[in-house]
């Protein structure tokens, strides 16, 4: 008897198959889109992994996008955690351009998240110094050797690329603890209580996947994609001879050594066109969303 029921049971299973489960997934736009840009996204997840809850965090949508980091990350981190309460076998994050560095915000600010994997999808992790055609309308018509003086003031810092910018050249100013740079506070860089808070946060992901590619067109150096940034020089300096990586500021280091830095470099793809390249997904997203 015991024979013919497990029999029958591999038979059914032959059948129909064996149910996966798989972690949610959180998606966060980016800067002068909206949630319905990662659709195209969202729909390959299901594909691949149906059943999967997908959550398409409708907030800062297109002009809102150009708000204040700090403020992004204060109201975006409380949607998220609702998520991930309801999720406590932990969720995942892809973050696609600017919504990189606000996911980012959220993981080294909320003690209690759960995400397993952070995917940053062409996001400026090193920060920004270009102005790329899409941004020139927001921009003062000057060229990107005089931004500091805007975006290094208290009206700057008012714009969510004024938070990121990462100008070599005037790295005073943006470690200058009474401006608190968004990005340098993120990288530990500037005056921070919460500094290792901070670290300890961010060093609860499992694995940090980073995507990005020499024809982005927009992410500037497009390297910052991998933590990298222009010098002194704007000769390339990667993560690994960044100040914040060796002395481990936020846990890039720490990171690394365990195994948890994934780095993808794909040429070919603009900056537009990262979530719904199905190349891309499969080659560098999929894997990571078990």
């Amino acid at each position: 008897m015991p024979d013919v029921f497990l029999f029958s049971l591999f038979l059914f299973f032959l059948q129909y198959g064996v149910s996966e489960s798989y972690k949610p997934v959180i998606l966060m736009h980016g800067i002068l889109s909206s949630q319905r840009d990662l659709n195209d996204l969202k729909a390959f997840i299901k594909k691949a992994h149906p059943g999967t809850e997908t959550y398409n965090i409708d907030a800062f949508n297109d002009l809102l996008s150009l708000e204040p980091m700090g403020k992004q990350v204060r109201i975006v981190a409380p949607i998220m955690k609702k998520i991930m309460d309801a999720n406590p076998q932990g969720v995942h994050l892809i973050c696609f351009s600017q919504g990189g560095l606000v996911c980012r915000g959220v993981l080294e600010t909320l003690p209690s998240h759960n995400v397993y994997n952070f995917i940053s999808l062409s996001s400026p992790q090193g920060g920004q110094f270009g102005v790329p055609s899409m941004l020139k309308p927001f921009i003062p018509a000057v060229s990107r050797e005089y931004l500091y003086e805007v975006f290094y003031t208290s009206v700057g810092q008012n714009v969510s690329v004024g938070d990121y910018w990462y100008d070599p050249h005037h790295l005073d100013l943006f470690k200058k603890p009474a401006l608190k740079v968004f990005l340098a506070q993120l990288n530990n860089q500037t005056a921070n209580p919460y500094s290792s808070a901070f670290k300890n946060n961010f060093l609860k992901i499992k694995n940090l996947i980073m995507i990005g590619g020499p024809d982005d067109g927009v992410i500037t150096p497009w390297q910052s994609s991998h933590f990298g940034t222009y010098d002194e020089n704007e000769n390339v300096k990667e993560m690994v001879n960044q100040e914040y990586y060796i002395k481990d500021s936020f846990g890039l280091q720490t990171l690394n050594k365990r195994g948890s830095l994934h780095k993808y470099v794909i040429p070919g793809v603009k900056h537009t066109h990262w979530h719904g390249n199905k190349d891309v997904f499969e080659k560098c997203i999929e894997q990571w969303l078990d």
